[in-house]
């Protein structure tokens, strides 16, 4: 099995070629990057570009009513698929690895088996999954989620975006408003190849990381509603400040953070949107988002109720009213440790230096985790692993080195 390579050339040319769309210069640093938001002219055609990919390798290609794409390669028994794939949509500032490498990754192990002529007796079943990251539509992993039943298709097609387009429509636009049906059958099982996103392989000079889950995943939207007024003629006591209540959330969410009464609880305030947005008017409302974090769901639960009672405080204190609507919660996953292990022993086999880690971001592979045995492998990133940023890079040696174990482990779950 360890004889079994992927062509690493020709995977780092479709990276950079799909890279190309959606390809922008970034003003400060002059780096390229890549923004596919989903369900955009770029993302559409970048799903046309893999969607050809896919039917030239040779794969049955279908398309659901939520717009995700996949492509079977058939096994010698008609069997339930082993599965991988990831998303190719980014966030605004994205580079070209995020997504990408999983799908692309696939697919390359796809060609590699063509090229050697071998037969798997199970099917193999590739993807890509409209809006995993959730920038656009507000919910992520939005494909994968209707996919698995977690979120119905008529509501998930509803869902707007700050100009009130649908993603309906917005997959209508982009052709790829499929009519397969929506529901997946259960997979035998599913990898996922990715990049970390993160710096621990990196300082810990890991080839790889064999990944265990993912934490918990909570989201929400709060506004904020007090009252405008001039900036100079409005006293300080008398005012119903938006902006002032939207910093203290901010301040209290760092505290929490940062106490470790929380355990490893992370948090965060990534958009903030003031109205009128004038230097000389008071905030009347404020709409900001909330994203927390945790490994552990007992700790999540306290963190939100927690939350909740402050923001209680801060609407009686400064005489605003405040509504929070939640937009995505997704417990902490734990993978199947029979699929950690075979990927591990590939590891050790190719002689690749490698170690459990759990998963600060959420992926695709956490709702498959609910219909199959699932996991993950992580490559490492230069630049501390910093991504949905232009410089996201890893090097072709380190994408090579995940696709092959990604490539040796589905042959070894599909020939089971």
């Amino acid at each position: 099995m360890e004889r079994l390579e992927i062509d690493g050339p020709r995977l780092w040319r479709s990276l950079e070629e799909l890279g190309r769309i959606g390809a922008y210069e970034d003003e400060r640093s002059k780096i390229v990057g890549v923004n596919r938001l989903a369900l955009t002219a770029a993302d559409g055609e970048g799903r046309a570009l893999v969607r050809r990919w896919f039917a030239e390798a040779g794969l049955e290609v279908r398309v659901d009513r939520i717009g995700n794409c996949y492509g079977r390669r058939k096994g010698t028994r008609d069997l339930a698929p082993v599965m991988s794939g990831s998303h190719i949509d980014s966030v605004p500032t994205a580079g070209r690895f995020d997504g990408c490498l999983g799908v692309l990754g696939a697919l390359e192990c796809v060609r590699s088996l063509n090229d050697r002529g071998l037969a798997t007796e199970r099917p193999i079943e590739i993807a890509f999954f409209t809006d995993e990251e959730g920038a656009r539509f507000g919910t992520d992993m939005l494909g994968s989620a209707v996919a698995v039943g977690r979120l119905p298709l008529e509501r998930a097609l509803q869902l707007t975006d700050r100009d009130g387009l649908t993603v309906e429509g917005e997959l209508r636009k982009i052709g790829f408003l499929g009519t397969h049906p929506e529901r997946l059958p259960a997979p035998h099982a599913y990898v996922e190849c990715h990049i970390e996103q993160g710096p621990i392989l990196r300082a810990a000079g890991r080839d790889l990381g064999v990944v265990t889950g993912v934490q918990a995943i909570s989201w929400q939207e709060l506004t904020i509603v007090g009252k405008s007024a001039h900036a100079g003629t409005t006293p300080m006591n008398l005012r119903r400040d938006a902006g002032v209540v939207a910093a203290r959330l901010i301040l209290r969410l760092h505290e929490m953070a940062t106490s470790g009464e929380y355990g490893e609880m992370r948090a965060t305030v990534g958009a903030i949107d003031p109205v009128p947005g004038l230097v000389n008017i008071i905030p009347g409302r404020v709409r900001c988002t909330v994203d927390l974090r945790n490994p552990d769901d007992a700790q999540m639960a306290r963190a939100e109720t927690d939350l909740a009672a402050f923001v209680q405080t801060l609407a009686s204190e400064y005489h605003v009213q405040i509504e929070s609507r939640r937009t995505a919660k997704t417990p902490r996953i734990h993978f199947a440790p029979d699929v950690q292990a075979v990927i591990a022993r590939h590891c050790d086999e190719a002689r690749l230096s490698h170690q459990p880690i759990i998963s600060g971001a959420g992926h695709d592979a956490q709702e498959l985790s609910s219909l199959c045995p699932t996991a993950m492998i992580f490559v490492p990133g230069e630049y501390d692993g910093i991504s949905h940023n232009p410089r996201e890079y890893s090097t072709p040696e380190q994408c090579t080195n995940g696709v092959n174990l990604l490539y040796r482990t589905l042959v070894e779950l599909a020939r089971a």
